[in-house]
């Protein structure tokens, strides 16, 4: 087990702040990374009682990465307003920050995501060979087939109402904002993955996100992959401790960690 030290960290993409947090394992030798990304929040300030993705960071951290978790432009405590594809971006300089530390080795920087965070991540894993591995937990195929919203305007109308859209005139063109979720579809990027490994992970009981997504995405997918459908999880995997546990054996795996 390594020491661990923690300290905040923030970076600006697309003229907004992000904030996050930078888990270092003890030592001076270059090692992996990991960067955990959150779902689409439930409503825009995150609960205090949830310490979720810190138990997840230290976990990690703990068994020798140097893991970076953030808050999405439009959630938590970073600016801005939820925008599917401005995720992307904000990955794309999460993994800038990751790359540009000293103690991590370049060729060793992994992604897992959760549901909403994981479809950033598998579009920008595709398009982004900086990413050496990716592990998804309950990832959707696509956002159309999920939504119980009839139309786009009702969802942005949601997300003004939990906090995660704050300007009033955001977005610019709603058509647009909604084509962000039909661009980024993990079921049309999931095969761009390979050659580098993939880990898919689903609950049993995901009644968000039915476990067939997962079959459909690991059927499409190239290889390495590998497939765990978790029995008795739900969405929440973060939360689950058979999930930590695969995704943590399988990442120390394939970056050499004993």
């Amino acid at each position: 087990m390594h020491l661990v030290s923690t300290e905040e960290v923030s970076l600006t993409v697309d003229g907004i702040r992000l904030v996050g947090e930078l888990y270092l394992p003890g030592g001076s030798d270059r090692g992996p990374a990991l960067c955990i990304c959150h779902g689409i929040p439930a409503n825009g300030s995150p609960d205090p009682t949830d310490k979720g993705y810190s138990l997840l960071a230290e976990e990690f951290c703990s068994h020798g990465f140097a893991v970076l978790i953030f808050n999405f432009r439009g959630s938590g405590r970073s600016g801005g307003n939820f925008d599917m594809m401005g995720w992307t971006r904000d990955l794309h300089g999460a993994v800038d920050l990751l790359c540009g530390l000293d103690m991590v080795d370049k060729a060793q920087v992994s992604i897992m995501g959760f549901s909403g965070g994981a479809a950033a991540a598998v579009y920008c894993a595709a398009r982004d060979n900086r990413i050496s591995a990716l592990v998804t937990c309950a990832c959707p195929t696509g956002f159309l087939n999920i939504t119980d919203f009839k139309r786009i305007e009702d969802f942005v109308k949601h997300c003004r109402e939990i906090g995660i859209i704050r300007d009033r005139d955001f977005p610019p063109s709603v058509e647009e904002w909604g084509n962000g979720f039909v661009e980024i579809s993990p079921i049309e990027w999931i095969d761009r993955i390979s050659p580098r490994p993939l880990l898919i992970l689903h609950g049993a009981e995901d009644t968000t996100v039915d476990p067939d997504h997962a079959r459909s995405l690991y059927d499409k997918a190239g290889e390495p992959k590998e497939i765990s459908i978790i029995e008795g999880g739900g969405h929440k995997l973060r939360l689950n401790k058979k999930t930590v546990a695969t995704a943590l054996a399988w990442l120390k795996s394939i970056n050499g960690l004993s």
